[in-house]
């Protein structure tokens, strides 16, 4: 294997036939937790699971990442398939796609990231609030529900399709906005551009809580306002192996 060929970081459980197969080719690996392989020299990622790959994705490598078992959003690779990618790594045998890394502000301040979807939704069933949203200075609804689920395009294809959002290609620099269990019976979906979003719970009828990417964060508090602006990206390594984003049925 000559000099050149990249280093390659493992982040995750059940990638050891992987390492294997690149060691035997001569290639050079780096293990460890996210913050371990992300400091070190590395040139792409390969992450195991949704979990891992999501907290490596919010990071903002400026390397590839090659999620495996992380779903159809970001293209992972089967696990099944992932010992199988060592060549394509070492011979740096990828397309790309970058997603967008969406900042959480709150109070003035970036408190968090998501890669695939914000929610803001009632912390006791059956109970409904009131939402609005703007979208680059233009107030675009407002509305009664459970909840209101913000998605990138990475996002699109999970929870946010449940409630019928479509789905959303990359690189298009938009995101979805979906009420959750709206009042009304014919709720409206919305197709915004990514670059400035602000969410507003309108009444104190019922606590709302806060979550990216499935994490809990703090309640939000009735008029304030939570923003959501692209900060930042993160690349996915596409390789023969991953899964087709938009699959033949």
């Amino acid at each position: 294997m000559s000099a050149d060929s990249p280093v390659v970081g493992i982040v995750g459980d059940g990638l050891d036939d992987l390492v294997a197969r690149i060691e035997r080719a001569g290639g050079r690996v780096q293990t460890g937790s996210v913050d371990t392989v992300l400091s070190d020299d590395t040139d792409v990622i390969v992450t195991a699971g949704e979990t891992t790959t999501l907290s490596v994705a919010r990071s903002r490598p400026t390397v590839p990442v090659v999620p495996v078992d992380a779903g159809r959003s970001l293209r992972s690779v089967p696990a099944d398939a992932a010992a199988g990618v060592a060549e394509s790594l070492l011979e740096r045998n990828w397309a790309t796609e970058t997603h967008p890394v969406v900042g959480i502000e709150r109070t003035g301040t970036v408190s968090d990231h998501a890669v695939m979807d914000i929610t803001l939704v009632t912390a006791e069933a059956a109970r409904i609030s009131e939402f609005s949203v703007t979208a680059s200075d233009t107030h675009i609804g407002q509305f009664r529900a459970d909840g209101v689920v913000v998605s990138t395009p990475a996002g699109t294809p999970s929870y946010a399709r449940r409630i019928g959002t479509p789905i959303a290609a990359p690189e298009t620099s938009v995101v979805t906005v979906a009420p959750i269990a709206p009042f009304a019976t014919d709720p409206d979906h919305w197709i915004v551009p990514d670059d400035c979003l602000e969410v507003t719970v309108e009444r104190d009828d019922a606590v709302v809580t806060l979550a990216a990417d499935g994490r809990s964060m703090d309640p939000v508090d009735p008029g304030e306002p939570v923003t959501l602006a692209v900060d930042g990206t993160v690349t996915v390594a596409v390789l023969a192996e991953s899964r087709p984003r938009f699959p033949l049925r």
